[in-house]
């Protein structure tokens, strides 16, 4: 008898507000996928989206095999418990939806098993997937996801196990249930980005932030790590415009510190709104400089998540430049600008250099990813920092910061991973404010 291994989720942004689930099946003894399936359902409540995914990934178990054994791992508690009969079902909307995926396969077929979230992750991207789809009015295709890309390596290390005796199938399905429970998920910037496998990354990222300051020494190659885990993924935030911002005029952390314009305030405020409708943050960090800490305030109030202020995310102090155009620098300081622009260990007067604020950022960068490891987290700051994870995360020079634009309230997103490899997931992205 083939065994099968179901993994369901659903969501509703808003509970109940636009809702999708996802569903993957797995052969239990060789961890490969099989199958996926996800929808967007429209407006539902979280639960109702976790049983439709429920009956959707057990329909697809029984298209590949009705007379197969089938383990379910959700992380719905709820519906896991309902289904093993546990917990009575009294709520009018559970009981058809519980009732149709009792139907599928026969009750001796089915087992049940409750796993955390971050456990879930594949089928927690389709489910985004599907939502982020019908958010643009379009149904989820099965050619553009991106979803088994990061649990593909993982399993494939896993069944490279040495095997039972011919034929043992359960313990087959038991190493690959060991396995799986540990398969990473990588989360990028609203779980539905597009992820990489873990070869890839690894020959992608083989300089893995090798540049001149705040350097890592990832793996080289094609090798495939047996379990990266799931990322830390940082979403980086640009705070919104000051009244220096659209004047091009350096603004730092050298004395300068101005609020938001009322331009950056309503920056803020669709920043927060485009986070709140893709409900993925879990943590929010900023940089302790006020016009942060504003752009911050206004994402965590519709997120309902405190703001932990982190000094290592303030801007480059840019000494006697600060408030100045970079004409009138041009005009008062040329010899030092000169300097400035051919090397990154340069610094304005009284100020800081490049090659300084590398190194904070990096050592802010490893104590972030060791805090918030598997988790997605805002990180509100500056155009230097955010520069400056961009380059490290790609091994590029330092001269590589004069060649990125970032407009005020732009989103970044970089994905770091255990063996320490990153992943530039997204650049500048201001659609938010349009």
């Amino acid at each position: 008898m083939r065994e099968f291994i179901v993994e369901a989720d659903g969501g509703s942004r808003g509970n109940p507000g636009p809702a999708g689930y996802g569903s993957v099946v797995i052969d239990a003894a060789t961890g490969e996928t099989l199958m996926e399936a996800a929808e967007y359902i429209g407006v539902a409540t979280n639960n109702v989206a976790e049983y439709k995914g429920l009956v959707a990934g057990l329909k697809a178990a029984h298209q590949l095999d009705p007379a197969a054994s089938v383990h379910v791992r959700m992380d719905s508690k709820l519906v896991v418990e309902q289904m093993s009969g546990r917990w009575k079902i009294k709520h009018p909307d559970m009981k058809p939806l519980a009732a149709e995926a009792a139907r599928v396969f026969p009750a001796s077929q089915v087992t049940y098993e409750w796993i955390p979230r971050e456990k879930n992750k594949h089928a927690d991207r389709l489910a985004n997937e599907a939502m982020d789809a019908g958010k643009r009015g379009l149904a989820w295709s099965p050619s553009a996801s991106t979803a088994d890309l990061d649990t593909r390596a993982a399993r494939s290390a896993a069944v490279r196990e040495p095997s039972g005796p011919p034929g043992d199938a359960a313990a087959g399905a038991a190493r690959a249930r060991a396995a799986l429970a540990g398969a990473p998920g990588g989360g990028a910037f609203g779980t539905s980005e597009a992820g990489e496998t873990a070869d890839r990354r690894a020959a992608s990222s083989a300089a893995g932030g090798a540049a001149s300051t705040g350097a890592r020494t990832p793996p080289v190659g094609w090798a495939v790590p047996a379990d990266l885990g799931a990322p830390a993924t940082f979403v980086l935030l640009r705070h919104g415009e000051t009244a220096l911002t659209p004047e091009k005029r350096f603004s730092g952390s050298g004395g300068t510190d101005p609020s938001l314009s009322e331009v950056g305030r309503e920056q803020a405020e669709r920043a927060a709104a485009a986070f709140a409708a893709r409900g993925t943050i879990q943590a929010i960090v900023s940089s302790p400089l006020k016009r942060c800490q504003e752009t911050a305030y206004a994402v965590a109030a519709r997120l309902g998540l405190d703001v932990h202020l982190e000094e290592g995310l303030r801007e480059t102090d840019f000494g006697a430049w600060e408030g100045l155009t970079f004409g009138e620098v041009r005009e008062r300081h040329p010899e030092e600008l000169t300097a400035w622009l051919a090397s990154p260990d340069a610094a304005p007067p009284g100020g800081e250099s490049f090659a300084a604020v590398s190194r904070r950022v990096a050592a802010t960068r490893d104590r972030l990813t060791a805090a918030y490891a598997g988790r997605t987290v805002l990180l509100v700051t500056h155009v230097t920092p955010i520069k400056t994870l961009v380059r490290l995360a790609l091994g590029a020079p330092p001269e590589s910061l004069f060649r990125m634009e970032l407009a005020a309230a732009s989103v970044s997103a970089v994905a770091y991973y255990r063996d320490g490899n990153a992943s530039l997931r997204l650049l500048n992205d201001t659609s938010h404010l349009r």
